[in-house]
């Protein structure tokens, strides 16, 4: 007999119907679903058919009417302005409920798409659930996204509202936003027909007449709107992956089954009891925004943090032991990079005991590969679980992880533990077949994928079929390398394009960032394969050094040579590492390897609309040219 993992587990892919419909008992229907999972259409799955829901009531009106209107739903904690506010459920169910009476009164209906492009305040998350209210379909751009990028997604989505701020703040800075809204527009064939400008502080945008509304005017006058119901397949939202170039795909999430696993999530994932205070510290225009910023916390009745500000510098390292310690948060949920900037700031921890955590339960980290280093970091520190998991935009929840709601398993740095219910993962090589344990190949899921994930892209079903499940019939393809050891462990070892071929060997750049990191004096690293025309392709190492480092440079880069040598072997031929000071990221904190690639190999390249800061490229331009890489 297995354990509270293995029994749910079991289920979960041997009778999905059963799992999913005991699931489902948590969320308020307004009709039942005819069915729990229809496959009539593959490899296009639909989850509870017939059924019909509204995710804001079961958000925010479910919790009034169960006696729980005054408890906090959003804590709103801003370094950058110096703002803390609370919002309870009765209060964020009123706002939200005149702002959709706003947007009915310019004509927004079910169906219609509605462009959110704003900062981390708590309209953001009032204009998403007003939108969820009266089903309208939201599209959440991230604030300050370059005016290109939001023209193609205003092309794509056709809105017929955006909804957007005066400005943003970045760390210390200022971005208007404005400017950069009327210029999208002024690029995008379509149109839409009114913008709603929510005017902050700092900035008080020029609207433009006919066609900008001041928020404030906007819901002035607005009646309150009432909750629609809405098909467990109808589409709550539209969010469009990060694409360097070309067209970014449309990742389109349903009512019903992201209501069912979100809420089933919190408790057996993450480990949390209603009304108790958890933060996502990420932003609302990324996956984890939508799903633990604001929908899966509210759905099971926790209190949840929104948080601008930085890890460092606003106004220091101690930040996020501050915003736990003040608001007594369970379970903190973002990315290894922010963990790793702390760690440069503060290597030894000094900010961390000015605070008392001993209510904190669980440090949960995502987005990217938590590097063992950064892992034995936080667990020193902490002393609490350090949980890292897996997932992907295209998901919308974790597919590995330790289910600390369920069972909790020994953790082994590296690994996000195990697959989560509802997923198969497994490893395949390249003509589709099962790889054994240890064996690294690529990553798929089967099919059907479990609630909460893509049923397909935005109006696109061809790329859907192309991008994830053509490559291997009856399986979703998630894009990514990695192997299963013997105990069942998943290990991620990044985009199949980081995995490098010198030689005629395969060569994971994820193990060679382990072996790196694990170096005293190294805060971060990447590794890329530039292009060889002996070999195919060689290992190119970047570092950024912690604060107060007493070696040279030349001397740490000898030693990382030497690691790689002795931990993976003289075949990996890594003979060639940089200083710089920063490694070029998203905003979200993903590294960008994939423009270091082409720099390296000397090919012309666009800067990501979601680079943090494009002047760090031209260092990355010098850095690989001293190597003897780029162009000449």
């Amino acid at each position: 007999m297995g354990g509270a993992y293995q029994k749910a587990y079991d289920q979960s892919v041997n009778k999905p119907d059963l799992f999913w419909d005991q699931a489902a008992k948590e969320i308020v229907w307004y009709r039942k679903y005819t069915k729990v999972l229809d496959e009539s259409r593959k490899p296009f799955y639909r989850w509870f058919i017939d059924g019909e829901l509204n995710t804001c009531y079961n958000a925010l009106d479910y919790h009034i009417e169960t006696g729980k209107g005054d408890q906090t739903a959003i804590i709103y904690d801003s370094p950058v302005t110096g703002v803390i506010k609370k919002i309870s459920f009765s209060e964020l169910r009123d706002a939200v409920a005149r702002f959709a009476g706003a947007l009915k009164g310019r004509g927004i209906a079910a169906g219609d798409r509605v462009i959110i492009y704003m900062p981390m305040i708590p309209q953001a998350v009032i204009a998403m659930l007003a939108c969820a209210r009266i089903g309208a379909i939201h599209s959440v751009v991230f604030g300050g996204f370059a005016p290109n990028e939001l023209a193609i997604r205003i092309d794509d989505a056709k809105p017929k509202m955006i909804v957007s701020a005066s400005n943003g703040i970045e760390g210390k800075k200022i971005i208007e936003y404005k400017p950069l809204l009327d210029r999208a527009i002024e690029i995008a064939k379509h149109k839409p027909s009114h913008c709603i400008i929510y005017q902050r502080e700092q900035v008080k945008a020029p609207l433009t007449p006919g066609r900008d509304i001041d928020w404030e005017e906007a819901v002035k006058n607005a009646g309150t709107a009432d909750c629609v119901p809405v098909k467990a397949t109808d589409p709550l939202y539209i969010l469009y992956t990060s694409g360097t170039t070309g067209m970014p795909k449309g990742v389109v999430r349903d009512n019903g089954g992201h209501a069912v696993a979100l809420k089933w999530s919190m408790r057996y994932i993450y480990g949390m009891n209603p009304g108790e205070v958890f933060w996502a510290a990420s932003d609302v225009g990324w996956v984890v925004g939508h799903s633990y910023i604001v929908y899966a916390p509210l759905l099971y009745g926790c209190t949840t943090v929104l948080f601008e500000g930085k890890p460092v510098g606003t106004p220091d390292p101690g930040v996020f032991w501050r915003v736990i310690a003040d608001h007594d948060v369970k379970v903190l949920f973002t990315a290894p990079t922010a963990f790793r900037a702390i760690k440069k700031e503060d290597p030894r921890g000094e900010y961390f005991r000015k605070y008392d955590l001993s209510g904190f339960r669980y440090l949960f980290l995502a987005g990217e590969r938590l590097d063992p280093n950064t892992y034995h970091w936080a667990s020193d520190i902490l002393k609490k679980p350090v949980v890292d998991h897996w997932w992907q935009t295209e998901t919308g929840w974790a597919i590995a992880a330790n289910c600390m709601g369920l069972e909790q398993f020994p953790i082994k740095p590296g690994s996000p533990t195990k697959a989560v219910p509802g997923y198969r993962v497994e490893i395949l090589d390249a003509d589709g077949k099962k790889m054994p344990p240890g064996k690294e190949g690529l990553v798929v899921i089967r099919l059907p994928l479990p609630p909460g994930t893509l049923p397909t892209l935005w109006q696109n079903d061809d790329k859907y079929k192309e991008s994830y499940t053509d490559p291997f019939p009856g399986c979703y393809f998630t894009g990514d390398g990695g192997y299963v050891d013997r105990d069942g462990y998943l290990y991620i070892m990044g985009r199949v394009d980081d995995v490098i071929n010198v030689a005629g060997h395969r060569l994971s750049t994820g193990a060679m960032e382990e072996v790196i990191a694990q170096h005293p004096d190294v805060a971060e690293c990447a590794v890329v394969g530039a292009s060889d025309d002996f070999k195919g392709q060689l290992p190119l190492g970047f570092v950024v050094l912690k604060e107060g480092t007493k070696k040279d440079n030349a001397t740490i880069v000898k030693d990382l040579v030497d690691m790689i040598r002795d931990q993976i072997g003289a075949v990996a031929v890594f003979k060639q590492a940089v200083v710089v000071k920063r490694l070029p990221k998203t905003r979200s904190g993903k590294i960008l390897r994939s423009t270091m690639r082409k720099i390296a190999d000397g090919q012309d390249y666009t800067a990501p609309s979601t680079i943090d800061d494009p002047v760090i490229l031209v260092e990355i331009e010098e850095a690989v040219v001293t190597l003897g890489y780029g162009k000449k």
